[in-house]
């Protein structure tokens, strides 16, 4: 595969309620340094706001993004807005609300219901915006979304957003959430080498209904937070092989090929690597290499 030359439209598109995003987006959480949070060394800024750059000529139109998303240098917000301000008409970001860490980048409290008006306007406000795409209630252990759910709708009332997702949650909360108010996307832990029941049954339903279904955490498999993988199945590396592909990119490429409604929002703060995300979305796999990736799904804990 030749990344540099291919752009986010190989992928194919997806819509939130009445917005058209191509489904290989761009996750900001690495914008922030080596790891997520205060995990990692903080990034370069300049290298940061460069890569931000290139994935919107690369056609990337939808962001994934969180006030709660910084190292001790960085604001993956406040790189967006530098870089990307004043913001393309076609250019979609979503922002999680719920979880809160305090200014020394410790996590505190999550939201109460009434705590989410100040979470979405201080996205606003580092953002630089008037309103955002798309907000999902990120569930911290609650047993009911109802509330928290409920206050967001009546900010997408008021105009400050536009759509409503709903992100680690089983198939009763998005019964829950419908009740109150429409669910363009779900966003779930989700990948090749792990596997968790209720989600593969997420997945099904939001293909049923129409509904994104943006797994996170697609490539970096047990290590989370702290990046891509690199302990890859032997399966994963002969599929790489016969495709001249990285075993990121097989993962990617079995990511979306799990449905039409499947998106992906791998991050990165290295531009190589950004091309090589991009480009997984022209990676088309054999019945047999779904067959094969298939199986080692099943097989995963």
């Amino acid at each position: 595969m030749t990344s540099e030359t291919i752009t986010a439209d190989a992928a194919g598109t997806w819509t939130f309620g009445d917005l058209t995003v191509r489904r290989i987006g761009f996750g900001a959480m690495r914008l922030t340094g080596s790891a997520a949070f205060h995990l990692g060394t903080p990034s370069d800024r300049e290298r940061s706001i460069a890569v931000l750059r290139r994935a919107i000529e690369l056609g990337v139109n939808h962001i994934d993004t969180a006030a709660f998303y910084f190292s001790s240098l960085r604001s993956a917000n406040e790189i967006i807005n530098s870089a990307l301000s004043p913001y393309r008409d076609d250019l979609v970001i979503a922002a999680k609300v719920g979880p809160f860490r305090d200014y020394a980048g410790e996590w505190a409290t999550s939201a109460r219901p009434e705590d989410l008006r100040g979470h979405v306007e201080e996205n606003l406000r580092q953002l630089g915006r008037d309103h955002l795409d798309l907000v999902y209630l990120r569930r911290m252990g609650q047993d009911s979304v109802a509330e928290h759910f409920g206050a967001l709708a009546e900010l997408r009332d008021k105009g400050l957003v536009r759509h409503l997702g709903i992100s680690d949650v089983e198939p009763r909360h998005l019964a829950e959430a419908q009740a109150i108010a429409p669910v363009v996307s779900v966003q779930n832990r989700f990948g090749l080498g792990s596997r968790n029941r209720v989600t593969d049954e997420m997945l099904r339903i939001c293909g049923a209904q129409g509904i994104a279904f943006v797994p996170f955490y697609a490539i970096a498999g047990e290590a989370g937070p702290e990046g891509a993988t690199d302990a890859h199945d032997e399966a994963v590396l002969a599929v790489a092989r016969a495709h001249d592909a990285s075993p990121a990119q097989v993962r990617l490429a079995w990511t979306l090929a799990q449905g039409p409604h499947v998106l992906a929002i791998p991050g990165t703060g290295n531009p190589d690597h950004l091309a090589e995300n991009i480009a997984a979305g022209a990676l088309r796999l054999t019945r047999d290499e779904l067959d094969t990736l298939n199986s080692l799904h099943r097989q995963a804990g």
